[in-house]
């Protein structure tokens, strides 16, 4: 009987119209139009892409080949496994307008436990994927301060390396030129490595403080923010097409299929963006009109770019020579614009610091709404009486974000960042198909085409390329699961535990409202 009763209670869930009728109540401050929304969408999706994944995609990684000038192909590849997952955000989004994106769908189709999962993995996603971006801004900051060299102080220009990098860098970089690690990085009491990402850690901090500000100011910089990005690609692309030698375009694909699809693999880190357009849907003016249109449309506009980038790109510099960590810098030095490849820095920075604070953003939103549902504690969902935005979780997410900067590696990362990102994608699919069959009769101002040909189509293409890419990244794929593990253990000593003391309280004000009036 108790775990018939467990059974009932894990996979319990919460009709559209609670959470609709939850979201109505919200506190949230409703300021984003379209507009806002696809910014925020272009700032996630396109720096990420452009100025850090490109690379390793079309070199290879540790554990995976690069699909050299096929990128463009692996780029489809992920645009069509995004698309199906794109519209069945869309139709869910504008049908339940409510803060929280996979996790909240996900409770009102599959029940409590489930939704906690999709909310951990989304953790994953975001939180993980900020870490990854946030280090890649200290890179193209350093480049940035190597253009005043002749200006600035050598100890500003080249301060040490152990304040922009973490300590297994540190090592690893020792390691590589034979150099002794106590001359390269001091220790506590003679044993324990120091080595902190300054810049990394500077950069969430100061965001952080925004977002606490308030959404719409968050907006309005991430605005200033992709106006330049999007200046410094365009002009790249205008610029690097009259340089582009069509002879290192081949061979097309040095590495088959395999390099392809694991081209595509990373290249998806980067569809995160329209992801966190849904977590802002109780701060949207007209989020079932909106909504649909800044997902489907941050999808078209960035996946342009990202072709004619890479186009452009594989075309300038020849595959052995493209650079891994700010390949569109290098491939204006390459081609003898030095003056371009600084601009091209400038807009790095000004992309990357859009990523990170829409990254913050979601992250936020998500345990925002997990708060709300009674799995972590309420204190931590109050609002700010002046800004009107969640700041104790804002403030816990950007500590949790500078504290796992002195230990993350940046590719592992990068890569169970993925492995959230698909799984969230295929649980979206899944929700839609479920929603059509359990409440069909609901309104809804967007519907998934062809469904359930096209929702199913995004399970197989997602779940696809995760598996595949599964037998080369054995390292990210043990710690995934692991991560899902630890995500149940919360569950089951806590969050389970909350719930079910969350309806006793309920049940007895509704039996003894006088004792609930004596409580508060």
């Amino acid at each position: 009987m108790e775990l018939k009763s467990i059974l009932y209670n894990a996979f319990k869930k919460k009709s559209p119209d609670e959470l609709i009728a939850v979201s109505k109540k919200s506190e949230l401050k409703k300021t984003l139009n379209v507009f806002d929304l696809i910014v925020l969408g272009i700032g996630a999706v396109v720096g990420t892409g452009i100025f850090t994944i490109i690379g390793s995609a079309i070199q290879g990684g540790p554990e995976s080949v690069g699909a050299g000038p096929a990128i463009v192909v692996s780029m489809v590849l992920a645009v069509i496994a995004c698309v199906f997952s794109a519209l069945c955000y869309s139709e869910i989004a504008a049908m339940m307008p409510v803060a929280g994106s996979a996790y909240t769908y996900t409770y009102a189709t599959m029940g409590e436990f489930m939704a906690w999962m999709v909310g951990w993995i989304l953790m994953l996603e975001y939180a993980i994927g900020n870490i990854t971006v946030a280090c890649a801004w200290t890179g193209y900051f350093v480049q940035f301060l190597k253009g005043f060299k002749h200006i600035l102080p050598d100890f500003v220009v080249n301060f040490p390396m152990w304040l922009r990098n973490d300590y297994r860098f540190m090592f690893s970089y020792c390691d590589k030129y034979g150099l002794d690690p106590h001359t390269q990085m001091p220790f506590i009491f003679d044993k324990i490595p120091f080595a902190i990402n300054l810049p990394a850690m500077v950069i969430v901090l100061l965001l952080t403080i925004l977002l606490v500000k308030g959404v719409k100011e968050s907006t309005r910089f991430a605005s200033v923010m992709v106006g330049v990005n999007m200046f410094m690609i365009i002009s790249f692309i205008i610029v690097g097409s009259f340089y582009v030698k069509p002879e290192n375009w081949t061979p097309f694909a040095p590495n088959g299929f395999e390099g392809i699809f694991m081209g595509a693999f990373l290249i998806f880190f980067a569809y995160i963006g329209f992801d966190a357009i849904s977590t802002t849907a109780e701060e949207t003016e007209n989020p079932q009109r909106d909504l649909p249109i800044a997902i489907l449309g941050t999808l078209v506009i960035c996946t342009i770019l990202y072709i004619c980038v890479a186009l452009v790109l594989t075309g300038n510099v020849p595959l052995g020579q493209i650079d891994i960590q700010a390949p569109i810098a290098h491939a204006m030095r390459a081609i003898g614009k030095d003056w371009f490849a600084g601009l091209i820095s400038i807009g790095a920075l000004c992309a990357l610091t859009s990523v990170i604070l829409i990254y913050q953003l979601g992250t936020t939103r998500i345990l925002y709404a997990m708060s709300r549902d009674r799995f972590l504690p309420k204190s931590l969902r109050l609002i700010h009486k002046k800004y009107r935005t969640p700041h104790v979780l804002t403030w816990i997410s950007g500590i949790i974000v500078i504290l796992c900067t002195f230990f993350m590696d940046l590719s592992i990362s990068a890569e169970l960042c993925n492995f959230g990102t698909f799984t969230s994608f295929i649980i979206i699919c899944i929700a839609v198909l479920i929603l059509r069959k359990t409440d069909p009769d609901r309104p809804r101002p967007f519907r998934v085409p062809f469904s359930p040909l096209f929702p199913i189509l995004g399970i197989l293409t997602c779940g696809g390329l995760m598996v595949y890419s599964m037998k080369f990244l054995t390292t990210s794929s043990l710690y995934f699961p692991l991560w899902l593990l630890m995500g149940f253990a919360i569950y089951a000593g806590y969050g389970y535990k909350q719930k079910r003391l969350e309806e006793k309280l309920k049940c007895q004000r509704r039996l003894k409202p006088n004792a609930e009036i004596q409580v508060k």
